[in-house]
């Protein structure tokens, strides 16, 4: 079974066919990121504009790196919810038509349900750089001949042991109840979701079941990333910014205090806000001195220093509710880590038993809402009426 997926829930515009919910045969991806970190975050008006020049042509590559036509692909995928309402209008009404025209079944996905399944994906190759819409120069992956296998993941370990976090020196690492480590996920899981607006513990019995059991009360930690990136003076997306920036910082510099929250669900204002009033405190200035004129007085080993506590924090504070959702949940097999913020090096490193997709795959793109869409197939849900699929910027991934 053939699929092509599209996405456009932001500000990537992407396109890619997928074989049997794990063979990637094209993927491509034009990203808008370049537009934007002139302005530190995503503008939706010139989000949807750009959304609408490429479409067409990056559907063409996807189709065209496959090797396949219009009578190869079995099915249209596209995300039609959560995400900016001009983003998905164009993303929709692209999939919409191209399946009346070849009459082609549909499945409306949701984005964070894509984001889960990239973790079915087969290994992809190393990507070039993402390249930028401006000009439509394109460069992209195209995956062929058989599925090759993951390896392993992890080392055999003691059965009979309960998942859970251990903190040795700061460094968290989740220890397996099974003998081996599986190739795959194994239901019952749990599905940290990490991705842009979003931070949300998953529950999932089986596939294409999802019941929400941990979520964000305010900011989401890729939102706390680009904020805390804002005020140290980096570059625009604040994630991978702030990565490079914490290589040469010391991570024990300053302490940060990790939010007092309940139950599995999260908070990120309050992280965002300690690193606001520690580097006024650092500087030496009042809490009345505006954020944004704080990086004209930071040295390089100062945002270095900051960058690599923060992000520690971020990471322990993740993990930590990991742990207690294992606690929780105790009939869980493994732990699936999805969406943007799963490329974190940090993160992957304090969870070494966790299934992460791969870094090409981590942020948002047209293969995980293919996968997904083959999951959707196989659980027996059936295609939308493509004359009056909706969209919806909001919507629970329950639903």
């Amino acid at each position: 079974m053939k699929i092509l997926g599209i996405e456009t829930s932001c500000d990537e515009t992407a396109a890619a066919v997928v074989e049997d919910g794990v063979r990637i045969l094209s993927n491509v991806v034009v990203s808008q990121i370049d537009i934007f970190a002139e302005y530190g975050g995503v503008i939706p008006e010139v989000a949807a504009r750009n959304h609408l020049e490429v479409m067409m042509p990056v559907v063409k590559k996807a189709l065209s790196d496959a090797e396949c036509t219009w009578d190869d692909i079995d099915a249209i995928a596209v995300t039609h919810a959560p995400g900016l309402l001009g983003s998905l209008l164009i993303g929709t009404l692209t999939a919409r038509t191209l399946a009346i025209l070849h009459n082609k079944p549909l499945y409306a996905v949701h984005h964070l349900k894509s984001h889960v399944y990239a973790n079915w994906l087969s290994n992809a190759e190393e990507t070039k750089p993402v390249f930028s819409s401006a000009g439509l120069e394109f460069s992209s992956t195209s995956y062929a001949g058989s599925r090759a296998e993951p390896p392993l993941r992890g080392e055999p370990v003691r059965p009979g042991r309960n998942i859970g976090v251990e903190n040795s020196n700061q460094n968290f690492m989740l220890q397996k109840r099974q003998v081996l480590v599986s190739q795959t996920p194994q239901f019952p899981l749990i599905a940290l979701v990490i991705s842009g607006g979003h931070t949300q513990i998953l529950y999932m019995p089986a596939h294409n079941q999802f019941e929400i059991v941990g979520t964000t009360r305010d900011d989401a930690v890729g939102e706390c990333f680009d904020k805390v990136a804002k005020i140290l003076g980096l570059p625009y997306p604040g994630g991978p910014a702030i990565a490079k920036a914490a290589l040469d910082g010391d991570a024990e510099k300053y302490k940060l205090p990790h939010p007092k929250v309940g139950g599995l669900d999260f908070s990120f204002s309050g992280l965002k806000t300690a690193v606001l009033r520690a580097v006024q405190k650092e500087l030496g200035l009042p809490i009345s001195h505006p954020s944004y004129d704080l990086k004209n007085h930071l040295s390089k080993k100062q945002v270095a220093d900051f960058a690599a506590s923060f992000q520690k924090t971020a990471v322990e504070i993740l993990c930590e509710k990991l742990a207690l959702a294992m606690e929780q949940y105790p009939d869980v097999q493994s732990v699936v880590i999805a969406g943007g913020v799963s490329a974190n090096k940090a993160l992957r490193e304090a969870l070494p038993e966790a299934y992460f997709p791969e870094p090409s795959l981590s942020g948002d793109n047209g293969a995980m809402v293919a996968a997904a869409a083959y999951y959707e197939i196989i659980s027996g849900l059936k295609p939308v009426d493509p004359y009056s699929l909706n969209i919806y910027p909001r919507i629970s991934i329950e639903k």
